[in-house]
């Protein structure tokens, strides 16, 4: 990929542009626009035995943790299988990147996944494959071996990390880079984007996005509202694995979603917008604002909402994502914590929906909730259209992770 101009860019974007096309190249362009920027260098004693305990070190406000601006979803076909000397090169790589970097969003926070067709390698059947989960999408599914998330608010700390691990550079943040997997891996496959306020608006050029530019300043996600809010989210401790081999790891979904954002802001009104995305009262009481700076670390469904979310189809025919979700609830507590970010991978708007959950299953049982078909059954409610956001959202690609505790992140061998 050609790398951006810099100069038909702000310096977000061309930031943003750079992680998303990768290489030693943008690596080179990010490090020079962002020469003045000191990133603290960190120590593998402090980093925790949970992959997933991002939490405490990701900024936020009083109400909700705010994720890392830049992401990169790096996906690894492995050459052939890895053997122990491997094993011990491969973490010896991950603790060099947390030498280089603090664990903190102002450094670099990153999981190591692993596929079925990993396990099938080592011979544990633990994890199933991915599967489509509606009957309206045929998306891709992953077919490589791990797939390692990298986070940062500095394109620099992702990008770096990316060609330090494939060998690609002999150094990284002042740190020697003493050993990689390069060697080992035979193709590789990267999902980029990014999240946080204003982030969005600044891809309103991007094709798909409607030439009004209709996405709010404020907005941290293409549709134009807030999300993960505390009060919806998992904690680490509920998506954390409890026994067997993986003990203190986790499971992960990642659903690759291309959005139609002219429908969704040419078709509709304020209104449609919030009562599909929230619910029918949120838009009638405007509970939720422009782009949700109304909704503190809830997003302000009430257990008699959820209970209603039916009545509410047939009184109204439109229901809520939101308040679909909400269903799959247990003892009222949600079942996934949510890591997603905005993309134009492909050129256009989309959306990495990353879920961490305890059991693949978990995930299968809300999103059979946000689809919605029982509801579509018993009211005016179509099978995509006003049930949600259905409409607006493709399905391109499903894959399916199960992340270890740290001890065993390189390559287990259950």
């Amino acid at each position: 990929m050609t790398l951006p101009d810099r100069g038909a860019f702000s310096r977000r974007e061309y930031l943003k542009g750079l992680v998303a096309v990768g290489g030693t190249a943008a690596l080179a362009a990010c490090l020079d626009e962002e020469s003045s920027v000191d990133i603290p260098t960190g120590d593998p004693a402090a980093v925790p035995e949970r992959q997933h305990a991002w939490n405490a070190v990701l900024s936020g406000d009083n109400e909700n943790i705010a994720p890392a601006r830049h992401h990169v979803l790096l996906s690894l076909t492995l050459a052939r299988d890895p053997t122990g000397d491997d094993r011990e090169r491969f973490e010896r790589a991950l603790e060099t990147l947390e030498r280089a970097y603090e664990w903190s969003h102002e450094g670099l926070l990153f999981t190591v996944g692993y596929t079925p067709r990993y396990f099938e390698r080592v011979g544990w059947n633990g994890l199933p494959e991915p599967t489509a989960l509606t009957e309206f999408e045929s998306p891709e599914f992953e077919d490589g071996d791990c797939q390692i998330h990298l986070a940062s608010d500095h394109s620099q700390a992702v990008l770096a990390a990316e060609e330090a691990l494939l060998g690609e550079i002999e150094t990284i943040n002042g740190v020697e880079v003493e050993t990689d997997i390069g060697d080992l891996v035979d193709s590789r496959e990267r999902l980029t984007g990014f999240v946080g306020p204003g982030l969005p608006a600044e891809h309103q050029d991007t094709p798909g996005v409607p030439d009004s530019e209709p996405i709010h300043e404020e907005a941290p996600f293409f549709m134009g509202f807030r999300s993960g809010f505390e009060e919806s989210q998992a904690s680490e401790d509920r998506v954390t694995i409890e026994d067997g081999p993986f003990a203190g790891g986790t499971t992960r979904h990642v659903e690759s979603l291309s959005i139609d954002l002219r429908q969704w802001y040419e078709q509709d009104s304020q209104f449609q917008r919030v009562a599909k995305l929230f619910s029918h009262e949120h838009a009638a009481e405007g509970l939720v604002g422009e782009y949700g700076e109304k909704l503190d670390e809830s997003n302000g469904l009430t257990a008699e909402r959820i209970a209603n979310t039916l009545e509410d189809a047939r009184q109204h025919g439109v229901v809520g994502h939101a308040q679909k979700a909400a269903r799959a609830r247990e003892d009222g507590e949600p079942l996934l914590l949510r890591r997603d970010f905005n993309t134009t991978d492909d050129d256009r708007p989309g959306l990495h929906f990353l879920s961490v959950q305890r059991e693949i299953e978990e995930f299968v049982r809300v999103r059979e909730a946000m689809a919605g078909a029982d509801i579509a059954e018993d009211s005016a409610v179509g099978s995509i259209t006003n049930n949600g956001i259905l409409q607006y959202l493709t399905v391109r690609r499903r894959g399916n992770y199960l992340l270890p505790p740290r001890e065993l992140r390189a390559f287990p061998d259950p």
